[in-house]
C-alpha cells in the first residue's frame, strides 16, 4: 500500500499493478494459499468473534450455540450463493459448462477461477439466517442486526484480495493515481477495487460499530439491518460507475445507462429503506427488556 501511495504522488506516469510486487497468495511449499480464500476465511472468523463479544451485551437475541450454528451456515451461504448467484446473474453458461483441466472439470464448481456474486452471497447469508433463526426460534431481524454489524469487515478485506490479484480493476481514466492492470490492456484505469475496500467495507464498518456500541440501534429490531443493505448497496451502486463492466454484460450499460450490479442493487436500496423506516416507526425494545437466549 506504500508503495501504491509513494508511486502516485511521484510522477505523471501512470501506476504499473506489476511493479507494486504483489501475488496472488502466500506460497505454503505444498500450495499456494490465495489472498482471497484468506480474505473469506479471516471475514467469516472475525464476523464469529465479534457477533461472540455482542451477544454478552444485555438484550441479546441469541446464545453462544447459536452463533455457532450462523458461523458453519453463514460460511456455506456466502460460499454456495455468492457461486450460485455469480453464474445466475452473470454468466448462466457456467451451469452448462464442463471444460475446466484437472480433476474438475464442471466449471461452476471451479472457485479458485473466480467469480463470486456480492448479491448472491447476500442472498446465501440471508437465507443461513433464517433457516437458523427458524431452528432457534429467534428473532429473524434481531439476528441480521447483530451479523451485519461485522460483514463489511469481509468485504473489505475481499476488495483488498481483489486488488492484490489484479482483477476486478476500474474504467478508463486520466486520474494522478490510475494505474495499468495486467489483462487490462495499455489503458489507464481506476483502482476500483481499492474504492469498494473503503465504501463498502471500512467506511461502513465504522459506521455499523459505532452505531452498535455507542448508539441504541440495536434495540430498534431491523434497524441495523436497514442501515447495512441500504449502505452497502448504495456504496456497490455508486462503485459500479468506475468499476468496469463484465465484458459479456457491456451492452447492458449502453443500453441503459447502468450495469447490472447498479440494477441488481436497486431494489437492496428500496428494501433497505423499508426496513429503516418500520424500525424507526417501532417502540424500542427496553435494555433489559428482552433477555439474552438461553444457552
Amino acid at each position: 500500500m506504500l508503495s501504491l501511495l509513494a508511486a502516485a504522488g511521484a510522477a505523471t506516469d501512470p501506476i504499473y499493478w506489476a511493479n507494486l510486487g504483489l501475488t496472488e497468495g502466500i506460497d505454503l511449499g505444498f500450495f499456494t494459499l490465495r489472498y482471497y480464500s484468506l480474505a473469506y476465511l479471516l471475514g467469516v472468523l472475525f464476523a464469529y468473534w465479534h457477533v461472540t463479544k455482542m451477544i454478552k451485551q444485555p438484550g441479546a437475541p441469541m446464545a453462544q450455540r447459536h452463533v455457532d450454528d450462523l458461523f458453519f451456515y453463514c460460511t456455506l451461504g456466502v460460499i454456495l450463493g455468492g457461486r450460485l448467484g455469480y453464474a445466475a446473474f452473470y454468466r448462466p453458461e457456467l451451469f452448462t459448462s464442463f471444460n475446466g483441466e484437472g480433476f474438475v472439470s464442471w466449471d461452476l464448481l471451479r472457485l479458485w477461477d473466480g467469480g463470486m456474486s456480492f448479491h448472491g452471497g447476500l442472498l446465501g447469508v440471508m437465507a443461513a439466517m433464517m433457516w437458523v433463526s427458524w431452528r432457534g426460534k429467534l428473532s429473524f431481524l434481531r439476528v441480521t442486526d447483530y451479523v451485519s454489524v461485522g460483514v463489511p469487515m469481509g468485504m473489505l478485506l475481499g476488495r483488498l484480495a481483489n486488488f492484490t490479484n489484479g482483477e476486478l480493476w476500474g474504467r478508463a481514466t486520466d486520474v494522478s493515481w490510475g494505474m495499468i492492470f495486467p489483462g487490462g490492456g495499455d489503458v489507464v484505469r481506476h483502482p476500483s477495487q481499492l474504492y469498494q475496500a473503503g465504501l463498502e467495507g471500512l467506511l461502513l464498518l465504522i459506521v455499523m460499530t459505532l452505531l452498535f456500541w455507542k448508539t441504541g440501534a440495536r434495540f430498534r429490531p431491523g434497524l441495523l439491518t436497514g442501515i447495512f443493505v441500504t449502505g452497502i448497496s448504495a456504496a456497490r451502486f455508486v462503485n459500479e460507475f468506475f468499476r468496469e463492466p463484465d465484458e459479456h454484460l457491456a451492452d447492458r450499460v449502453v443500453e441503459t445507462g447502468l450495469s447490472q450490479g447498479q440494477w441488481l442493487t436497486i431494489p437492496l436500496i428500496l428494501l433497505g429503506l423499508i426496513v429503516i423506516l418500520s424500525a424507526i416507526r417501532r417502540s424500542p425494545l427496553g435494555s433489559g427488556g428482552s433477555s439474552p437466549a438461553q444457552a
